[in-house]
C-alpha cells in the first residue's frame, strides 16, 4: 500500500513520516490553511530521503506559476489539484519530475489519461477531510492510483476495502486542527493503511 502524507509544514512532522514509512510527502504550494512558501518547502524537502518522493501541490495555478514554484521548492514531484487541462501536464513533463493528477470521481480516472504518472481520487469537496462513499470509484479508476478524501488512521482500512485503491493520500486526518499534523497520527495512519492489505 503506497501511502503519501499531505501537507507538512515542520521538521518533526516530516521525520515523523519518513520514519513511520511514507512513500510521499506533500507540501501545499497553493492557497490553503497548510501553504507554505517554495522556500520553506525546500527547507522542508532537504530533510526527506530520496527513497520517499516530495511533491509540490498545486490548484489552479498557470504553468509557468507552477514550473517556478517547483524548481524553487525543489520538489522531486508536481501534484495539480482540480480541473487542469492536460495541456498543463504537458507544459510540464520537460521538468522529468513524477506528475500526479488529482480529482474528484466525476473526472477521467485513468492513470495516465494526462500523462501523469500517479491518479488520486478525492472526496466531491477536496480538502474538506468530510468521509464520502469511497465504494462508488471501485473498480473505475485505472493504473496507480491513491483514495483521498475524508481517510483517518480509524477508517482508512474500511476506506480500503471500499474502494480498492493502490495506495491513499491523507492531509486533515493526521491533524489536530486545520493545519497542524500530529506525529502519532502519522504513525497511526500509516500503520493502520499497511494493515489494511
Amino acid at each position: 500500500m503506497y501511502v503519501k502524507i499531505c501537507g507538512l509544514s515542520e521538521p518533526e512532522h516530516v521525520a515523523a513520516a519518513v520514519e513511520a514509512g511514507a512513500d510521499a510527502i506533500g507540501f501545499v504550494l497553493t492557497a490553503s490553511p497548510r501553504q507554505v512558501s517554495p522556500e520553506r518547502a525546500a527547507e522542508l524537502a532537504a530533510l526527506v530521503p530520496d527513497r520517499v518522493l516530495t511533491v509540490g501541490v498545486f490548484r489552479g495555478e498557470d504553468p509557468a506559476t507552477v514550473r517556478a514554484a517547483a524548481l524553487a521548492a525543489g520538489v522531486r514531484g508536481i501534484q495539480l489539484h482540480g480541473k487542469h487541462p492536460h495541456g498543463d501536464f504537458t507544459a510540464l513533463k520537460d521538468l522529468g519530475r513524477t506528475l500526479v493528477r488529482a480529482v474528484d470521481a466525476r473526472a477521467d480516472l485513468r492513470c495516465g489519461a494526462f500523462d501523469e504518472s500517479l491518479l488520486i481520487v478525492d472526496a466531491p469537496r477536496p480538502g474538506s477531510g468530510e468521509p464520502w462513499d469511497w465504494a462508488a470509484v471501485r473498480g473505475r479508476p485505472t493504473g496507480r492510483w491513491l483514495l483521498a478524501g475524508g481517510l483517518d488512521p480509524a477508517n482508512v482500512a474500511e476506506a480500503v476495502a471500499a474502494a480498492g485503491p493502490w495506495g491513499v493520500d491523507v492531509s486533515s486526518g493526521v491533524e489536530t486542527a486545520p493545519g497542524v499534523k500530529d506525529s502519532a497520527l502519522i504513525a497511526r495512519f500509516l500503520t493502520a493503511a499497511r494493515g489494511a492489505v
